[in-house]
C-alpha cells in the first residue's frame, strides 16, 4: 500500500515528517503485539454488525495470525517508511489480502486504535509490576520474620532514638510495598476500560459491537464517551506511572537506608559481594552501585509524570501533543519493574553486624523507655520526661532484648503483625 494512511495525494516535506514521525515508530514496535490483539477484536466486532462476510473475517483472521508468529519471532517489524505500528499492520494485510485488507479500518481512527493498545499494554505492565512488588514485600516480611527481634537503633532526624529491630524496619518497607498495591490496582481499574470504538474521539455513524470487543479483548467494561476516552490519553498515563512511583519511593526509603547501613562509619550490613562493583582507581573500594541507582530510580518516575503532565494543558479533541506521552511511559515503567525485581535479590544477600548494632544502642537511646516506665508506675507523663531528661548523664543502658520484647504496641517490634501484612499481600 503507498503512502500513509492518512495519504490523500499530493506531497508531504521530508524534513516536517520526519520531525513529526519522530522515533514513533520504534516506540510502537513495544504496541505492535497488543494492535495485532485490538485489529483482531476490531475486525470480528466488524464481521458481527454485517460490515465484513465470513470469507473477509477469516482471510483477515489468518492474515493476523501470520503478523502475529513474525512479530514473535521478530521478523514483523515497524519501520520509519510506516510511520507507526497500525500502518503497518494495515499496509502488511492490505500487501497480503488485498481488498480485504482495506476494510481493516472501518469505524475506528488511529487514535482510538493507539489507544487501546496503549490500554492492553498498560495492564500487562501494571500486572507485572504488581506481582514484582508482591514478591518484595513478602522479601521484605521473610527478613523480618527471621530477624524480628534482632536490635537496631531507630533514628529519627538521623541521630539515634530507641531501640528498634531489623524486623520492624523490613515490615515498614513490606507495608509501604503494600500500599503501594492499592495504588497500582486503581490505575489497573482505571486502564480497564475499552477505548476501542470511539473512532476519531467523536463515535462513527456505524452501531458497533463496543461491548463485545471490549469483552473479547478482557476490558471490565468501555470508556462509554468518546471525547472522555480521547482526554484519558496521558491523565491515565499519570496515574499508572504515580502508583509506579509510589512502589518507588518505598524502594528509595529502603535503598537510602541501606546506603547508610552499609558505610565503615555505620557497618551494620553488608551487601553481597556480587551485587557491589569496583572502583577503576581505588583498590580497596566495593560500591553498593545497585542500591544507589535504586534510590535514584524515583527521579526517574517524577521527571516521566512531569513530563505527562506538562502536556496535558489542552483542550478537547486529539491534540498530536499526545504522540509524545509514550516515551515517558515506557521509560518510567521500564525503569519501575527493573527496580522492583531488584529487592528480593538485595534482601536475599544482605548480612548483618548484630553485635555492631547492639552497641550502637547507646544509654540515651533508652531514655523514652525510662519515661514510659515512670508513666505506668503512676508518674505524670510530662513530670516523667522531664526526669529523664535531668538524669541523660547518670542513664544506664537498658536490656536492648528486654525493650524490643517489651514493645507491645501494636505493630511495634514485639508484636509485629506480620500475619496481617501478609494477609494483605495474598493476591
Amino acid at each position: 500500500m503507498a503512502g500513509n494512511l492518512w495519504d490523500k495525494g499530493g506531497a508531504s516535506d521530508t524534513e516536517m515528517m520526519r520531525y513529526t514521525a519522530r522515533d514513533d515508530w520504534q516506540l510502537d514496535q513495544r504496541l505492535l503485539p497488543y494492535d495485532l490483539r485490538a485489529t483482531r477484536a476490531h475486525i470480528r466486532g466488524l464481521a458481527r454488525v454485517g460490515l465484513l462476510d465470513a470469507t473477509e473475517l477469516t482471510a483477515l483472521e489468518g492474515g493476523i495470525d501470520e503478523l502475529e508468529r513474525h512479530e514473535a519471532s521478530g521478523d514483523f517489524r515497524v519501520t520509519p517508511a510506516d510511520e507507526d505500528c497500525h500502518s503497518a499492520i494495515e499496509a502488511a494485510l492490505v500487501a497480503k489480502l488485498g481488498e480485504s485488507g482495506k476494510k481493516v479500518h472501518t469505524g475506528r481512527s488511529r487514535n482510538d486504535q493507539v489507544l487501546v493498545a496503549l490500554r492492553l499494554y498498560e495492564k500487562s505492565a501494571l500486572a507485572n509490576l504488581a506481582a514484582a512488588t508482591q514478591a518484595g514485600a513478602l522479601a521484605l516480611l521473610d527478613l523480618a520474620e527471621r530477624e524480628a527481634l534482632t536490635p537496631l537503633p531507630g533514628y529519627t532526624h538521623l541521630q539515634r532514638a530507641v531501640p528498634s529491630s531489623i524486623g520492624l524496619w523490613a515490615a515498614g518497607i513490606a507495608e509501604s510495598l503494600a500500599d503501594a498495591l492499592i495504588a497500582i490496582d486503581a490505575a489497573s481499574a482505571q486502564c480497564d476500560r475499552c477505548p476501542l470504538g470511539t473512532a476519531a474521539g467523536y463515535g462513527v455513524n456505524i452501531p458497533l459491537d463496543r461491548e463485545g470487543v471490549a469483552a473479547e479483548l478482557g476490558f471490565g467494561s468501555l470508556c462509554v464517551n468518546p471525547v472522555a476516552a480521547q482526554a484519558s490519553r496521558g491523565a491515565v498515563e499519570v496515574a499508572v506511572l504515580t502508583a509506579a512511583w509510589q512502589a518507588l519511593a518505598a524502594i528509595r526509603r529502603f535503598a537510602w537506608d541501606l546506603s547508610l547501613f552499609t558505610t565503615a562509619e555505620f557497618a551494620f550490613v553488608q551487601l553481597d559481594a556480587a551485587l557491589t562493583t569496583g572502583s577503576s582507581i581505588m583498590p580497596n573500594k566495593r560500591n553498593p552501585d545497585v542500591i544507589e541507582l535504586m534510590r535514584a530510580a524515583c527521579s526517574v518516575l517524577q521527571g516521566a509524570i512531569a513530563e505527562l503532565m506538562g502536556m496535558l494543558s489542552l483542550p478537547s479533541g486529539y491534540q498530536r501533543d499526545l504522540q509524545l506521552t509514550k516515551a515517558p511511559l515506557f521509560r518510567g515503567l521500564d525503569e519501575a519493574l527493573a527496580t522492583v525485581r531488584m529487592v528480593p535479590r538485595v534482601v536475599a544477600g544482605m548480612t548483618f553486624d548484630r553485635e555492631r548494632m547492639r552497641r550502637a544502642l547507646t544509654p540515651d537511646c533508652f531514655a523514652t523507655d525510662r519515661a514510659v516506665e515512670l508513666a505506668i508506675a503512676g508518674v505524670p507523663f510530662r513530670d516523667a520526661y522531664r526526669q529523664v531528661a535531668r538524669e541523660l548523664a547518670s542513664l544506664e543502658a537498658g536490656d536492648a532484648d528486654r525493650s524490643l520484647r517489651e514493645r507491645t504496641s501494636p505493630g511495634a517490634c514485639g508484636d509485629l503483625r506480620l500475619d496481617r501484612l501478609r494477609e494483605r499481600l495474598s493476591r
